[in-house]
């Protein structure tokens, strides 16, 4: 797949997840064949006022490229002016964010609020693609809510204002994270754009992204809450698309490993106390399911120290030899 003049290695893009793709989560996938990264959304107004929090949003590693910066906001003056502030750092792509369903940002009329304003919405995307080199993308919904659907006005709008590329999710905004997509206005979008278009929503199996791929013709796939805890869906749905062939799940063993790299990494970056605080929740996600995953959820709730995380995964027969 390629988006503007950057060679992305397969079609399948982890999204971006507020909370959920930080750099260490983000390493982890990539080295599982995610072949775009995107990092969390940046606030366009916290990077104009120098906001201490944001900078840490917008580290990036050498091993994640191709990677794209997602930025939100709805003023066009201040998302140009930010985009070409930023413009030199080591991102690949520049990322819109008109899908975030999160009442705080909706209300401040930034993310899925967008889908409610077009005129606005070109505007901000010519904007930004006017002020700097690098392809621009979209992140949109299917609409606001069900009497407003207008993904397909907007992909249109995207693709004459300079987007070189719009994702879709197939929900709106008042689904919030609940209910089905609808991968019918993915089919639509790409039917009437040129631009690549990737398809977000409901895939959670190699099945799924093999099925939204011969259901929407849609050119690449954006994986969000089904790559949590398991970053492996890359891996396992290269191999689907590329041989047919459906790879087992990762065993016990195998997501213990995972989850005390991921420790490792998180705790590196942030120190033992946030790190492992922040982990709680992966280790909820990498272990749901298992079959002690209700006292490991209850144990890894008082988790402090990776001596206590190794104690707790050799407890449960999960930490493989090699660590």
């Amino acid at each position: 797949m390629r988006i503007g003049n950057v060679e992305i290695k397969n079609n399948i893009a982890l999204a971006p997840m507020a909370g959920v793709t930080d750099l260490p989560f983000r390493v982890l996938c990539k080295e599982q064949g995610a072949g775009l990264i995107c990092m969390e959304m940046v606030s366009a107004k916290g990077i104009y006022y120098n906001n201490k929090n944001t900078e840490s949003l917008l580290a990036i590693d050498e091993r994640e490229h191709p990677v794209s910066l997602q930025l939100f906001g709805s003023d066009p003056e201040i998302m140009s002016e930010m985009a070409k502030r930023i413009e030199h750092r080591p991102f690949d792509i520049l990322d819109i964010n008109m899908g975030c369903p999160v009442p705080k940002v909706v209300n401040n009329g930034d993310g899925s609020a967008l889908m409610k304003n077009p005129i606005l919405a070109g505007e901000i995307i010519e904007k930004t693609a006017k002020a700097i080199k690098k392809p621009l993308t979209v992140k949109i919904r299917k609409g606001f809510d069900d009497a407003h659907v207008n993904a397909v006005e907007m992909a249109h709008i995207a693709e004459e204002s300079g987007a070189a590329a719009i994702a879709v999710h197939g929900g709106t905004r008042e689904q919030y994270y609940s209910g089905k997509a609808d991968w019918e206005i993915i089919r639509q979008v790409k039917e009437a754009v040129k631009i690549p278009v990737i398809g977000n929503g409901d895939i959670f199996t190699p099945e799924d992204g093999k099925r939204m791929l011969q259901e929407t013709g849609c050119d690449g796939l954006m994986i969000a809450r089904g790559a949590r805890g398991n970053p492996w869906l890359f891996h396992r749905l290269n191999h689907y698309l590329d041989t047919g062939e459906l790879l087992p799940e990762p065993d016990c063993r195998e997501i213990g490993g995972m989850i005390y790299r991921h420790a490792q990494m998180q705790t590196e970056r942030k120190g033992e106390n946030l790190g492992m605080k922040e982990m709680r929740k992966h280790i909820a996600w990498y272990t749901a399911g298992l079959r002690h995953s209700a006292g490991i959820r209850r144990q890894c709730n008082t988790l402090e120290t990776l001596e206590e995380l190794r104690n707790m995964l050799e407890e449960h027969g999960m930490l493989p030899e090699e660590f």
